[in-house]
């Protein structure tokens, strides 16, 4: 067995300390990219839920605004037979401790027969 050496007493905690910065850092970047990836996803389901609802004749806001996350905007175009919903939104999981990205999204929908006539 291995005895412990006076001098080398405290130098797991010395390794610890060095070691903590990188560990927080890594931690904030998953806790940012899984909070951008939500929003990701939602701006996905509001934009295909605007572009259904628009093809429908709907009010594609109305719809899709039960996904859309806070700060959202949607554009909705009618492009000949074909209806576009864009849902663009600024990510800032972490505050202002990291920089915004936009986070963009799209859909397309066959305008419904009957709608634009």
């Amino acid at each position: 067995m291995r005895s412990v050496r006076p001098r080398d007493r405290g130098f797991v905690t010395a390794e610890l300390a060095a070691a903590m910065p990188a560990v927080v850092a890594v931690l904030a970047m998953a806790v940012w990219a899984v909070g951008t990836m939500g929003l990701k996803v939602r701006s996905v389901d509001a934009a295909n839920s605007a572009a259904l609802a628009a093809a429908r004749g709907e009010d594609a806001r109305a719809v899709a605004a039960a996904y859309l996350p806070d700060g959202a905007t949607v554009s909705v175009s009618t492009e000949g037979d074909l209806v576009r919903a864009e849902v663009t939104v600024a990510s800032r999981p972490l505050g202002p401790l990291a920089p915004p990205v936009t986070v963009e999204s799209d859909a397309t929908a066959a305008v419904e027969p009957g709608v634009l006539e």
